[in-house]
């Protein structure tokens, strides 16, 4: 990639409410800037402190739906509460299958999207592969669908890995986080200061630009 044209990494559960919420300003403002995206899905990371929704205590697990409906309401965005199919069997094969379509040169962030609503939006199952592969098709074709496979090809289980690999590594703890640089912003409430980072890198490009 052109070292001049910033980056947006978004690390991200595909199955995380908070990542769908996210998902479509996240490009908004890589767009607005300029800059590449890179999807980097991942698993939770529990070595930094991760923990599924699941296992915390029910304080929390009550505040989360109170705080998913509160967003529901102020963005818009179709949510179900309690959907058929959260928490899921398994995130791995579409996890997966975003990085295949990325890796592919495919429109993996219009199928990731429509992974998520299909989650929290449309009561299906994102484990099941033959799901997976409807989607892949309606959102970036017939290649698109071909690559969702259980198991995938080595290479691409070794970039889950890696994902997660550096998100340890990164100090990321939750998702969706996203990395301008070296700087990291958690939460799809902190997207407007993902904006302001990538202004401000771009700016200080125009300005090694400009003759002295």
């Amino acid at each position: 990639m052109d070292e001049q044209v910033p980056e947006l990494q978004i690390f991200y559960g595909i199955s995380s409410p908070w990542a769908y919420f996210g998902a479509r300003k996240a490009i908004t403002v890589a767009i607005d800037n300029s800059a590449h995206v890179r999807l980097r899905p991942i698993r939770i990371i529990e070595a930094n402190g991760g923990l599924p929704l699941r296992k915390r205590p029910d304080a929390r697990q009550l505040y989360h739906e109170v705080e998913l409906r509160r967003w529901r309401e102020y963005l818009g965005i179709p949510l179900n509460l309690k959907p058929k199919f959260y928490p899921c069997r398994t995130i791995e094969p579409a996890a997966q299958a975003v990085i295949a379509l990325q890796k592919a040169g495919l429109d993996a962030i219009s199928f990731s999207f429509a992974v998520q609503r299909a989650l929290w939006a449309e009561e299906r199952d994102i484990a099941d592969t033959d799901t997976l592969r409807a989607i892949a098709h309606a959102t970036a074709g017939e290649e698109a669908a071909a690559l969702v496979v259980d198991p995938q090809p080595e290479a691409i289980v070794d970039e889950w890995q890696e994902n997660l690999a550096e998100a340890e590594r990164l100090g990321i703890f939750g998702t969706p986080t996203y990395v301008v640089g070296t700087e990291l912003f958690w939460g799809q409430d902190r997207l407007d200061f993902v904006d302001r980072a990538l202004k401000a890198g771009r700016k200080r490009t125009e300005a090694l630009k400009e003759p002295a």
